[in-house]
């Protein structure tokens, strides 16, 4: 008799723990289709952000030598030591501090 109540003890504690272990995968795509609306929503904004003197650039556009711009070919005045001209979303060059992400001058495009 105790080797009975054992047993269904055990087994009944191993199903609980099997069960909890199982995620839920519906509250993981919630929360998957969340965060990439919010990707793509702070993406739009930033799109149609007009940067300014003075503004920190996210990290993507001076550490990411995509956005740098060939300061002769467009006729751009040679950054100093530790900057960076990048190109913007808007249409525009944005003298960037490597370091801080600073924008030190930004010059609208004519493209």
């Amino acid at each position: 008799m105790k080797r009975l109540l054992t047993g269904a003890l055990a087994l009944t504690l191993l199903t609980g723990t099997a069960a909890m272990a199982q995620p839920d995968h519906r509250d993981d795509q919630r929360g998957n289709d969340r965060s990439r609306e919010a990707h793509q929503q702070n993406d739009q904004r930033q799109a149609q952000h007009h940067w300014a003197k003075g503004q920190r650039m996210p990290n993507t556009y001076y550490q990411d030598r995509s956005h740098y711009v060939d300061y002769r070919s467009h006729h751009l005045r040679r950054p100093p030591r530790g900057y960076q001209w990048v190109e913007t979303d808007d249409n525009s060059y944005a003298l960037v501090a490597l370091t801080t992400g600073l924008i030190a001058a930004i010059i609208a495009a004519n493209h």
